[in-house]
């Protein structure tokens, strides 16, 4: 069974130190969707476009000459739908699938085993009430935020799932995620900063979920910096923010700072 961590994260705090706008002219920015970009819903299809959000991202890409880039777990079609195609460069599945910003799209080889996975969770997720399966073609996400009472014996069936099919085990908020082998978040970063129009840029990468450790990991390999949405865990992130409102009021900071005379 793989497992996917938070190898190399730094000590554990309750408070990260709030970035500074950023000075947009030599940053290649990184976001995460859910619980950064937009609050984390129940279920996922619930989450939309919303018009100040697209406004926002539009104005940032612009601003950043094309260095931003929306890494989530969610799939390319799923990150496109809510954010109204306003990010062109975009990775998904925690960055089993990529597209750069000239629309070139690379996605790994699903897993065989996954269809197998995906037969035994169905009884399962059948069984209570409030707990469904995503099936995102390259991972499996049983949410049970609906149902917590069924907490252990998803981790139970999940655990034996990913080491008879050689999967990624990957923990989430109310979720757990048997995924195909192969790229993470922290690579997708590399993948991107090693292109146009990202290469030579500072990375800074902004994150909530566990997955993003990765990320905030490889932007500070590469002399940049990871920001925390959210708190009191062990963290790789360098600096913090409260919430969505937070997030989106430094972007608006760093637009404006940007913007300044």
């Amino acid at each position: 069974m793989h497992r996917a961590g938070t190898e190399g994260a730094g000590p554990a705090v309750s408070v990260r130190p709030a970035p500074a706008p950023l000075s947009l002219a030599g940053t290649a920015l990184f976001l995460d969707l859910d619980g950064t970009l937009a609050p984390i819903s129940p279920r996922p299809e619930d989450v939309g476009p919303e018009p100040e959000r697209t406004a926002l991202l539009r104005a940032l890409a612009q601003a950043l000459d094309g260095r931003l880039a929306v890494i989530s777990g969610r799939t390319l079609g799923e990150v496109d739908r809510i954010l109204d195609r306003s990010v062109a460069a975009v990775a998904g599945v925690h960055g089993l699938e990529r597209r750069f910003t000239d629309g070139a799209v690379w996605r790994a080889e699903a897993s065989p085993n996954l269809a197998a996975a995906r037969r035994a969770l169905a009884p399962l997720t059948d069984a209570w009430p409030g707990a469904w399966l995503e099936d995102k073609g390259l991972s499996l996400a049983v949410h049970y935020r609906a149902a917590p009472a069924a907490a252990e014996e998803v981790r139970h069936a999940a655990e034996a799932l990913a080491r008879a099919g050689a999967l990624v085990l990957q923990a989430g908020d109310m979720v757990l995620e048997l995924r195909t082998p192969g790229p993470d978040k922290g690579d997708a970063v590399g993948a991107f900063m090693a292109q146009a129009p990202f290469a030579g840029g500072l990375p800074v990468f902004v994150g909530d979920d566990l997955t993003d450790e990765r990320g905030f990991a490889a932007a500070t390999e590469m002399g940049g910096f990871g920001v925390l949405v959210g708190s009191g865990r062990k963290t790789a992130a360098l600096a913090g923010l409260t919430d969505v409102a937070a997030v989106r009021a430094w972007l608006r900071a760093s637009l404006a700072a940007g913007r300044a005379p």
